[in-house]
């Protein structure tokens, strides 16, 4: 698998499929490219997409040391750099999302549209979970823990229908200390007195039932981004994405095509 090089030295993995317009499609807290398997096929036809796995994740280095949100962004360039891609579409979801209001502001010519999903822009502005939720996932039992989280990402109709493997459960090989690393990264990330500097034309999707981070966070967003587009997907947990593909999947496409022709 080729890799990146970051400024100070982590070897970053990355991936790219298919042909088109590049698109930066950036997974959650925790995960790696996998995140993306579900749907990846949706954006062949129009893009081509590159994924990441970030740091303390998949086959990229593991450094025991702080990480960022605004880190992870800086990693992005440097796979960007590595490929010679200019310029590119972006779509980021959960952590991924914070990472991608970075992108847009550190490096807003790197970035041709972007697309904010099930994320926030931070604790210290945005909507925090309820403690109902942070008790159903601190559960001592690991399998109660688990199924509580697969039920904050999807519907209890469409778990009944798939019974896994699901890919946005978090990396499995990870090491615990690079999962905290990441949580640290994510509860620390505040970019709302950046967010009106963005210029990339910016849609923002939000599943209307996510618990996990709560819908209200998309109107925060989209109010905060000059110009931003909302569009709330009903019915929807955190995993829009993977869940409700066809609609939701469709209209990031309309919104990316558009956003080429401005």
């Amino acid at each position: 698998m080729p890799h990146a090089t970051a400024a100070d030295g982590t070897r970053i993995a990355y991936q790219v499929r298919g042909d088109g317009p590049p698109l930066v499609l950036l997974a959650g807290q925790a995960n790696d490219h996998r995140w993306w398997d579900p749907v990846r096929h949706d954006f062949d036809g129009a893009h081509s997409t590159i994924t990441l796995d970030y740091r303390g994740t998949g086959a990229s280095d593991k450094p025991d040391s702080p990480y960022s949100t605004e880190g992870f962004a800086d990693d992005v360039i440097a796979v960007l750099d590595e490929l010679g891609v200019d310029r590119s579409a972006v779509y980021g979801t959960s952590m991924g999302g914070r990472v991608a209001q970075w992108l847009a502001v550190r490096h807003p010519e790197r970035v041709g549209s972007l697309v904010l999903g099930c994320t926030s822009p931070g604790t210290r502005h945005g909507v925090e979970r309820g403690d109902d939720v942070r008790r159903s996932l601190a559960q001592p039992d690991p399998a109660a823990a688990r199924r509580a989280l697969l039920e904050l990402m999807y519907t209890p109709e469409w778990l009944a229908l798939h019974p896994g493997p699901y890919t946005t459960l978090g990396d499995p090989a990870m090491p615990a200390y690079a999962r905290r690393r990441h949580l640290s990264a994510s509860n620390r990330h505040d970019a709302w007195e950046a967010l009106p500097a963005i210029e990339a034309p910016t849609m923002v999707v939000h599943g209307t039932d996510d618990a996990l981070n709560p819908a209200a966070n998309a109107s925060l967003l989209a109010d905060r981004i000059p110009g931003a587009r909302l569009h709330l997907v009903p019915g929807a947990r955190h995993a829009y994405f993977e869940e409700f593909r066809t609609t939701a999947g469709a209209a990031v496409l309309d919104f990316l095509a558009g956003a080429r022709h401005r």
